[in-house]
């Protein structure tokens, strides 16, 4: 169909090894991602939720004029109505950033009990499973347009 033809053009395969490589850099900023004071967890993707972010991912950096090269990630976990900021990521540090995405990611809301001593003082590490939901936050930086938000 017509619609599938015109995602194979504008496919790009560099795209495909790029995205991979991002969500290996996005993994590796998550398992160090400090969540209190003193306290580390390593937080886990689902094999899900990495195939939805990095598809969106690259549907949102299509329409881009370096597509994919040209995102700065901030990488954001949210539990309860608290919003940690656990990363910036340029994709491409040799190429100017033409968007900005920010990824809002969520802790498995089951585990906010056994989560809520990692927020006092003192040294612990455990490891902490995202939710499948998550939300991406796409400002265009060379352009006046608003604010693209798509929830998943």
């Amino acid at each position: 169909s017509l619609p599938d033809l015109d995602l194979e053009l504008l496919h790009d395969p560099e795209d495909e090894l790029l995205c991979s490589n991002l969500m290996d850099v996005v993994q590796a900023t998550l398992g160090r991602a400090p969540l209190g004071s003193k306290r580390c967890s390593r937080l886990l993707m689902p094999a899900q939720l990495l195939a939805q972010v990095r598809a969106e991912l690259q549907r949102l950096a299509r329409s881009e004029p370096c597509g994919l090269r040209g995102a700065l990630l901030d990488l954001c976990v949210e539990h309860g109505k608290a919003c940690h900021d656990v990363g910036h990521i340029a994709v491409d540090p040799a190429v100017v950033p033409t968007f900005q995405l920010t990824l809002v990611l969520r802790l498995d809301s089951r585990l906010w009990p056994k989560i809520q001593g990692l927020f006092s003082s003192g040294p612990a590490f455990a490891p902490l499973k995202l939710s499948t939901g998550f939300r991406v936050i796409k400002k265009k930086l060379y352009s006046s347009e608003q604010l693209l938000i798509e929830e998943c």
